[in-house]
């Protein structure tokens, strides 16, 4: 179809302005990408803007060699992994019946699962339950409290009630169950919002440094952004008595060793998304609407 004009200047004038909003948040980035590849003198400095001064690479090395940032980092991987599967598949089942209107109490049930989000027992009274189960400073403290999370039990369970019944109906006639109806119908027509909600729940394990701050305190379960927000409060002097020889310490200052931590830990997580893009915006828009 033939564009006006006025609406040729305007999408003009559109793409331009979220071309610049894209630009802008990509700026710190890179900014933080120039500093680790950066030598001492040009960080200490203020040189380093967009692009590196005095290209090295021995920040990167520093960090890949770090027994304690390679042990976050492996804390971190098994946290999201974990925490995404188990949050994903409970969430899930919990959506399936809530998604029927025949469920017995459901009206009552869905009201307490909200009642949820809008209110909680306070950190206190948490923090002393995962005590007396004695999970703090347990791995699973960092992912039992967050398994089921109502918000996105709610996208799912929309979803599901915009499938048509009659999948439902065929499936009990040929005999199956509702395990079967889950597993082999909804789940499998159900790929874009369950990728969708996978992607939230794996963004909050990974960036959750919060729980980790209050229930650990055992360097070897700390996770990476645990990890990293101590790095950036630590002094210069701590972290440069952490390099690994005296001539990475000669030309690696503390501003690259935090700016290439961040990076690294920053690239597992920008992985994930184009491999679940073609899902995100379908997933979130179907399952928010009801039908």
């Amino acid at each position: 179809m033939r564009l006006s004009r006025p609406e040729r200047i305007f999408n003009v004038l559109n793409y331009a302005f979220f071309t610049l909003l894209g630009v802008t948040t990509l700026l710190p980035f890179v900014n933080l990408l120039a500093k680790s590849l950066s030598s001492e003198s040009a960080v200490v400095s203020g040189n380093v803007n967009l692009l590196p001064v005095g290209l090295q690479l021995g920040t990167y090395r520093f960090v890949l060699q770090d027994a304690a940032f390679l042990n976050a980092f492996r804390v971190s991987v098994t946290l999201t992994l974990v925490g995404t599967a188990l949050s994903l598949f409970l969430t899930t089942i919990t959506a399936y019946p809530l998604s029927k209107t025949r469920l017995r109490g459901r009206k009552w049930l869905l009201l307490m699962f909200i009642f949820t989000m809008l209110f909680s027992g306070g950190l206190i009274p948490t923090y002393l339950l995962m005590h007396d189960l004695h999970l703090v400073n347990t791995l699973p403290v960092l992912f039992l409290p967050a398994m089921v999370n109502v918000y996105n039990m709610l996208i799912i369970k929309n979803y599901f009630e915009g499938l048509p019944d009659s999948l439902e109906e065929s499936a009990k006639i040929d005999g199956a169950g509702h395990f079967r109806i889950l597993f082999f119908i909804y789940v499998p027509l159900s790929l874009p919002v369950l990728a969708t909600i996978a992607l939230f729940f794996a963004v909050y394990f990974w960036n959750d440094y919060f729980n980790a701050m209050i229930y650990i305190t055992s360097p070897s379960l700390k996770p990476m952004q645990l990890f990293l927000k101590e790095l950036l409060a630590a002094s210069s002097d701590f972290i440069r008595n952490a390099a690994l020889n005296a001539d990475e310490a000669m030309n690696t200052s503390p501003q690259s060793i935090q700016a290439a931590s961040i990076i690294i830990a920053t690239v597992p997580i920008l992985l994930v998304y184009p491999f679940l893009q073609k899902y995100f915006v379908k997933g979130v828009l179907v399952g928010s609407v009801k039908e």
